[in-house]
């Protein structure tokens, strides 16, 4: 079977090559020409770079300074961590296996790959759901937030994120819910030696997907339309209230409030809505979506965890000070972790 299965030949005539000549049951490879490959390695590389030392920098900025130890900022935290165990755990393996087409690394290692993919992922957008809550009590109720916010919610919060990340993400995949009622299928048309990828029945995408972006995205769209109409009502009432100086000061704060909002819904949405969609329609259609189109999606829903860090980091004075303190290297010179980035 072996060889007849290596002598087959394109319709162009060429020989087929497969991720494992040595193998029966080998993937088919897909050679690039090397420009494209070196093209695919810089920019995906570039990507997974940034991702990866945003979310460090956003981390250790945090840990080390000590006015920023506050439940808001522990909940950036949580979200730093996902997203960069997101560049280092998911996205290095997946850009190699995007270029060379082949997955090299094991059945175990593919197993725990796919289920950091799912775990991180979902992770990421859960803690992003919860900081919209958090601004939530913030912005609406700020009378109340530190009595509602405390440091035990917020760890409830985060220990909530993973715990459900977590058995979403290892739990479809090694009790092998994703293929549940549609095995034969799979083992006879899909599995092959030297591939790794997601594959999932109509059920487990459409369960997987509702539990990992429809209701947090719902969450997050509803609680910052809550805040955007509630900030908009009360800067009307000091507008009709109060002096013209104290309006356009409140209406500088609330055009760059709406403008951090339109930014933060606008990535989210603009990452993960074109997988999850993908991720529900493809069981439906006879899995008929092209593999580098879901390939695109499952990469645009990374940006994703590369611009965190800039939404959720670099829009803040802190973030800033604190990177430029970094950057000079005075931390490394003297204890600065009692230093104040910002004014009350």
């Amino acid at each position: 079977v072996g060889t007849l299965r290596k002598q087959n030949k394109s319709p162009a005539g060429a020989m087929l090559v497969f991720c494992y000549e040595s193998r029966n049951n080998s993937c088919v490879k897909t050679i690039h020409p090397l420009p494209i490959r070196v093209i695919l390695y810089i920019f995906l590389g570039v990507m997974v770079i940034m991702t990866v030392c945003g979310n460090l920098l956003v981390t250790v900025s945090i840990i080390y300074f000590k006015q920023l130890h506050t439940p808001t900022n522990y909940l950036i935290v949580s979200l730093a961590v996902s997203d960069l165990l997101l560049g280092l755990v998911v996205m290095l393996p997946s850009m190699i296996q995007v270029v060379e087409t082949c997955w090299y690394f094991g059945d175990i290692l593919c197993k725990v790959y796919m289920s950091c993919d799912v775990m991180l992922c979902t992770a990421s957008i859960l803690n992003l759901s919860f900081i919209s809550v958090d601004r939530y009590y913030a912005v609406i109720h700020p009378l109340l937030y530190r009595r509602k916010m405390t440091v035990n919610v917020v760890l409830l919060m985060i220990l909530t994120s993973w715990g459900v990340s977590g058995v979403v993400g290892f739990g479809m995949v090694f009790f092998k819910l994703n293929i549940l009622g549609i095995e034969d299928f799979y083992y006879n048309f899909v599995a092959c030696e030297g591939r790794c990828v997601l594959f999932q029945s109509g059920l487990s995408s459409t369960v997987s997907s509702v539990l990992s972006f429809y209701i947090p995205g719902i969450i997050m769209i509803s609680v910052y339309m809550k805040i955007f109409l509630v900030a908009k009502k009360q800067f009307l009432s000091i507008q009709n209230a109060s002096c013209m100086t104290s309006a356009q000061i409140s209406n500088k704060k609330q055009s760059k409030a709406t403008k951090t909002l339109a930014v933060i819904m606008g990535a989210f949405l603009s990452c993960w809505t074109p997988f999850f969609v993908c991720n529900v329609m493809d069981p439906f259609i006879n899995y008929s979506t092209p593999a580098a189109l879901f390939e695109t999606f499952v990469w645009v829903g990374f940006i994703n965890s590369t611009l965190n860090p800039i939404i959720y980091a670099f829009f803040y004075s802190w973030f800033r000070k604190a990177f430029s303190l970094f950057a000079s290297g005075k931390v490394f010179k003297a204890d600065m972790s009692n230093i104040s980035l910002f004014t009350e």
